[in-house]
């Protein structure tokens, strides 16, 4: 598993395994999971993340 939030784009994305992303669908409003072949969850991005997310997800060492 791999965490990552792009400040600039107000963006996270959690990747949850290294397969193939062959489709994505936006489940909710600005939440979008990456498919593989097999239509499991590869990944999931959460789109203006500041505003979705708590800033303790998003800025953890700032949290301690």
């Amino acid at each position: 598993m791999n965490w990552r939030y792009d400040h600039e784009a107000d963006a996270a994305y959690l990747r949850l395994t290294d397969a193939k992303v062959v489709e994505s669908d936006e489940v909710a409003d600005d939440i979008v999971i990456d498919l593989d072949a097999d239509n499991r969850i590869v990944g999931i991005e959460v789109l203006h993340a500041s505003r979705r997310l708590a800033d303790s997800i998003l800025h953890p060492a700032a949290a301690e």
